[in-house]
């Protein structure tokens, strides 16, 4: 990788962090050198074509090592990269070993060497009787550490309980790393007849289990005022508690991701479980109320939560719900499919920066923007230009995704990483 080669983009169009300007952006060794105004004869012109800071993705499953068969470091940020982001953390899970201890992060880090397309950070888990290795963990880089409060898919990631995440929080708070929750507190509640029924699926984890989940977090949190994370909101009933935390001074962020922005319940057909996932989409009206939830500012940030499997597991040919592996990939998607929705709801391409840039920067304590000193991590996007969802042309290791066959609107034609053009080898280990 070259970091001494300059790179000069003109654009009329620049998303700088006060907002969309006309620009003239130079990188030099690696960093943001000059921001001038648009001279459209200086190094390339992109005209009208948007120039972006590059996207954070703190919610990301690479699943190596040991389930790289699912997908893998070379291809999960070569679709990061495909999609503008730059920065992206892996999850504790679903590699194996899952990153519950200082030696197994170690072995994510060996994985990685020379694989990485964009930069990599990684989260740490929180697991019943690894309390004793949760500082070692953020000492050895952890960005972050991730627990589930109801079962995971994995039995070597079982569920925290109330007092693992107490524990937790605790050594979060006196090390100032957020921890990141998987909501739900599950019970019993069948399935139904009809395993292939998405509403049977739908109904087998309802909106309570969030709520449940999200209550005892605020009560933890108040008590710990540890930095609490609420990953994948699904559920808007959830939104009021949230509120009243946020204004208590709590100091919870939320996220939500594209498919429970893109995706309605009524329109997912019986035994279509490329759809699935935990907590499950819910229905249009729901959909809605999470678009206000990031209007308010009461949801932070719009995460992938990409967690592909090989297709086998997603039991296409019975579509039984009750067995399909939970996940949706769409890491090199999303921003697309974010700009595609909110633009239909009003919303401009800076609150979509911010929500899938400027917001996951803040959680993880990472440079953002377009400014000088920066790294030149930028991204050229056409605002307008419209496609059709085509797997066979995405980057990722599998193509299943429920995006198959979706027009979006807004497409990435470049990214680059520190100047140079997103490759194997431009990205680090944070």
């Amino acid at each position: 990788m070259n970091e001494s080669a300059e790179l000069i983009l003109s654009s009329r169009r620049t998303l700088l962090p006060t907002g969309e300007q006309a620009t003239t952006v130079v990188v030099c060794r690696g960093v943001i050198e000059e921001i001038a105004p648009y001279d459209p004869r200086r190094g390339e012109d992109l005209g009208n074509l948007c120039l972006l800071p590059g996207l954070v993705d703190t919610h990301v499953h690479l699943n190596e090592p040991g389930r790289t068969e699912w997908e893998g470091f070379e291809t999960g940020t070569a679709a990061a990269a495909a999609g503008g982001i730059t920065t992206l953390v892996d999850m504790p899970l679903n590699s194996s070993p899952v990153t519950t201890t200082p030696a197994a992060l170690a072995e994510k880090l060996a994985a990685a060497s020379s694989k990485l397309h964009v930069d990599v950070g990684f989260h740490g888990g929180v697991v019943p009787g690894n309390e004793g290795e949760l500082e070692s963990l953020i000492d050895a880089g952890a960005l972050g550490l991730k627990a589930f409060m109801c079962p995971s898919g994995l039995d070597e990631f079982p569920a925290a309980g109330e007092r693992e995440l107490r524990s937790a929080m605790k050594v979060c708070a006196r090390r100032d790393v957020p921890l990141l929750v998987h909501a739900e507190l599950v019970d019993t509640t069948p399935f139904g007849s009809d395993p292939r029924s998405y509403r049977a699926y739908l109904a087998s984890r309802p909106a309570s289990f969030e709520r449940r989940a999200i209550a005892l977090l605020i009560s933890l949190c108040r008590e710990t005022r540890s930095r609490v994370h609420i990953v994948h909101l699904a559920d808007a009933t959830c939104l009021p508690l949230l509120r009243t935390a946020r204004q208590e001074g709590l100091p919870i962020t939320v996220e939500t991701c594209p498919h429970y922005l893109v995706f309605a319940a009524e329109e997912i057909a019986d035994g279509a479980t490329q759809f699935k996932c935990a907590p499950p989409i819910r229905d249009a009206a729901n959909r809605e109320a999470l678009w206000q939830g990031l209007r308010e500012g009461v949801i932070d940030l719009i995460a992938s939560d990409h967690s592909p499997c090989p297709p086998q597991l997603k039991c296409l040919e019975t579509g039984r719900f009750d067995q399909a592996w939970g996940g949706i990939s769409s890491l090199e998607l999303g921003l697309s499919a974010i700009w595609t929705a909110a633009a239909e709801r009003g919303f401009s391409l800076s609150d979509v920066i911010r929500w899938m840039g400027q917001e996951p920067a803040k959680l993880v304590l990472v440079p953002f923007g377009i400014e000088v000193h920066l790294p030149g991590n930028l991204v050229v996007f056409d605002l307008e230009e419209e496609f059709l969802v085509e797997p066979e042309h995405l980057q990722q290791r599998h193509k299943l995704t429920p995006y198959t066959g979706k027009p979006l609107r807004g497409r990435v034609r470049r990214t680059y990483v520190r100047g140079v053009p997103a490759a194997r080898g431009t990205g680090r280990i944070l």
